[in-house]
């Protein structure tokens, strides 16, 4: 397959995906940081914590879900117009392996840009040993929507008049 060069459709992009990823509580909590941030590609680290883990030890399947879901989206993000943001509309994730390791990176890159619908995949590796073993891999659709798009409503609720 031939690599696509994408370019991004804001200057600012890593501006923008810095901002707007300082807001993610969820991350925060997590310790995810981004380590790299290019036209189309976002990587995130995760290191290891036993708060996230599942009952035989290994980071639990919704971190890696997590981490690599905002990587991903983040890659969407930095060809995203500037008055936007995005979200993700669909995901799949394979795990291919236990998540055990110093710490997790996850690596997400669109795949396919537009203007409404980006297709991207992240795979998430081990760091901190000598061989980077590939844990999990994610395919995921993004929508790209104007910045400000209110989110759904609980069924039943309506606007305020």
């Amino acid at each position: 397959m031939r690599e696509q060069h994408v370019i991004p459709g804001d200057r600012a992009y890593e501006e923008r995906v810095r901002e707007s990823f300082s807001r993610q509580s969820h991350m925060a909590s997590l310790g995810a940081k981004i380590v790299f941030i290019g036209p189309g590609e976002v990587h995130l680290a995760l290191p290891f914590a036993s708060q996230f883990c599942q009952q035989n030890g290994f980071m639990h399947a919704g971190a890696i879900a997590s981490v690599a879901d905002s990587a991903n989206g983040y890659a969407a993000y930095t060809l995203a117009p500037p008055d936007t943001d995005v979200l993700a509309v669909e995901f799949k994730i394979n795990l291919l392996a236990p998540a055990r390791g110093e710490g997790f990176l996850a690596c997400g890159r669109v795949l396919r840009p537009g203007r409404t619908l980006t297709v991207c995949q992240a795979d998430v590796f081990t760091t901190g040993t000598a061989e980077r073993i590939l844990i999990a891999t994610m395919l995921s659709t993004i929508i790209v929507r104007p910045m400000g798009s209110g989110g759904a409503r609980p069924r039943g609720e309506q606007d305020a008049t």
